[in-house]
């Protein structure tokens, strides 16, 4: 198939940008499954259970960070040249994401059998807990390369706009999970019960099922990249390319555990439900955030694939209706903050004193909902043009440079509100940075096209 028949390069953009966003949003609301089941049924085993399991969530998020922020490299890379036509990078790169993805996992393996006990050591000094956290931790590091096995197919498999396979599979993993978990952790159907540890296995096992799957469905089907080991042999040019945007991207996924741990010693002082507030926060705003980054996802390889086929007028289309339906989405999380706070609340069992703590902040922190749209959609343009560090600029000014020292100034003045106010501050910033580097960068791209197409350039 030639790549202007292909349909991300001659399909209706609003349509085709739907089609593609769907099954990534269901994937992700998926995929956070596995941070949420084994906390639901091990609270049911004890408190010290709970905090042993959400111990370890630093380095499982760490092993997502690798493995999607790679994937995004590669995705990016690959359907770039799949919009050039050049198979050869394709397959090469697709290859070497094997090799590479390797080493994540042996580096895993050596970091959960090294240095999870001196990791865990740190958080907490009750000998129960630390045996506990570390049973699962050496178990989900260690066994972590399903995930990141999992995770990279799943992009190759988004790189050619397939993002229906990606969906089905992420189900297959999380139901095995969640069928595991209460019969390994309680001892159901005459096993033995595994507490904690039987929430590992059954963690693993799903990723690996999920891993297992993919793999043959993509040896199988054969869906336009092929992976051989002659391709295997690394290739500087290529692997950097991977990496500028992996990085970037990975260290965007670990930011949020970085912002929390920051801000929590913040708000502990401040007021004795803000930890509390501020943790119901995060998972409040994934309900806004998750779908609009689904959106992302299938906006990416769209964008990758029109640009390397030379397709600038399709890419800013593409990029025009990203921006309006994430407003949209951005648009319907700060009318139900500020119209239903205290109903949002309660979904959580919050009682009056946390509801009089939370109300404001849901209705102060969402006022920066529409504003990062600019920022959140900008960032994933930049990702698909192989333009990491632009990316990761706009993600760092949205979470880490201005959030955490801005919140002590405002502290001290506005108290928790002080604190609340510098997410829509962050975000307006961030969206005016991202806006410039947007024109700047299409400004570049044009010059190249221009130069590309003039006379002199043609003879040479």
């Amino acid at each position: 198939m030639k790549h202007t028949e292909h349909p991300m390069g001659t399909r209706p953009v609003l349509p085709l940008l739907v089609s593609m966003s769907l099954p990534a949003i269901t994937s992700m609301l998926i995929q956070s499954l596995y941070n949420v089941v084994d906390s639901i049924f091990v609270a049911r085993v004890s408190n010290d259970a709970l905090t042993a399991v959400s111990l370890a969530y630093p380095l499982q998020n760490m092993v997502l960070a690798v493995a999607v922020g790679f994937g995004v490299g590669a995705n990016a890379y690959i359907a770039r040249n799949l919009g050039e036509g050049n198979q050869r990078n394709v397959d090469r790169a697709a290859s070497m994401g094997m090799v590479f993805t390797t080493i994540h996992a042996v580096i895993f393996l050596l970091i959960g059998l090294l240095g999870s006990d001196p990791f865990l050591g740190m958080f907490t000094n009750d000998p129960e807990i630390l045996r506990m956290s570390s049973s699962y931790t050496r178990i989900v590091i260690c066994l972590s390369f399903g995930s990141l096995y999992h995770i990279y197919i799943e992009k190759l498999f988004q790189a050619v706009g397939n993002m229906f396979v990606p969906m089905i599979l992420q189900g297959v993993g999380a139901i095995v999970n969640i069928v595991l978990d209460p019969i390994l952790i309680f001892g159901l159907l005459g096993l033995p019960a595994l507490g904690v540890t039987g929430a590992a296995v059954a963690t693993v096992a799903g990723q690996m099922t999920a891993c297992s799957l993919a793999v043959l469905y993509f040896f199988r089907t054969n869906p336009g990249i092929h992976i051989t080991f002659p391709d295997m042999r690394p290739d500087r040019s290529i692997a950097k390319r991977i990496y500028a945007v992996g990085v970037p991207s990975g260290l965007m996924t670990a930011m949020p555990s970085l912002l929390v741990g920051i801000l929590n010693a913040l708000l502990v002082e401040l007021h004795a439900l803000a930890v509390a507030a501020f943790g119901l926060y995060f998972k409040l705003q994934t309900f806004v955030y998750m779908p609009a980054n689904g959106l992302i996802q299938g906006m990416r390889p769209l964008i990758s694939y029109n640009y390397g086929a030379g397709r600038q007028d399709r890419m800013r289309h593409i990029i025009r209706w990203s921006l309006i339906l994430t407003a949209v989405i951005m648009a319907a999380g700060t009318l139900l903050s500020w119209l239903l706070p205290t109903q949002i609340m309660g979904l959580f069992d919050a009682d009056r004193a946390l509801i009089a703590v939370g109300v404001p902040m849901l209705r102060i922190t969402s006022l920066g909902f529409l504003v990062s749209t600019l920022g959140t959609v900008l960032a994933g343009c930049f990702e698909a043009l192989g333009k990491g560090l632009r990316s990761l600029a706009v993600s760092c000014i949205r979470q880490l440079i201005i959030i955490p020292p801005l919140a002590l100034v405002f502290s001290r003045f506005w108290g928790l509100n002080g604190v609340w106010a510098t997410f829509p501050v962050a975000e307006t910033l961030a969206a005016l940075v991202a806006v410039l580097l947007y024109f700047r960068l299409m400004k570049q791209l044009c010059q190249r096209e221009e130069e590309s197409s003039s006379p002199e350039t043609e003879n040479t």
